[in-house]
């Protein structure tokens, strides 16, 4: 299967979780983004469409501390930054939007980390 292929059928079951999950300004939406080398998490208040918090294996915090973007340590530290940038902004409560991805690996341990971090889903 080619990768155009492969990418089409994640945005398909992308838009079939979207039906059905809407984030708001009270419980944004935790939207992850995964490629090879890096993973981006954001919170996103769909009613306004704007971004409230976003944290990313190529912010500066994270850069320099991490090996590589695309493994399990550095979606777990991404998780627990967007976590604390999402604390500080006053949100506690999110929806887990996967993104078309399985809930598994890097996936997983994002969301697990920013649970750690004191988001609830």
């Amino acid at each position: 299967m080619k990768t155009s292929e492969r990418e089409k059928l994640r945005e398909a079951r992308h838009a079939r979780v979207r039906k059905r999950i809407v984030g708001t300004a009270e419980r944004p939406r935790l939207n992850v983004f995964r490629s090879l080398e890096n993973i981006h998490a954001q919170l996103v208040d769909d009613t306004t469409g704007q971004t409230l918090v976003s944290a990313s294996t190529v912010d500066k915090e994270l850069r320099g501390s991490l090996k590589t973007g695309g493994n399990i340590q550095a979606a777990a530290e991404t998780g627990k930054l967007l976590a604390k940038r999402a604390i500080e902004k006053g949100i506690k409560k999110v929806v887990f939007d996967r993104g078309g991805y399985k809930y598994h690996g890097r996936v997983k341990a994002l969301a697990d980390a920013a649970r750690e971090g004191g988001l609830e889903f």
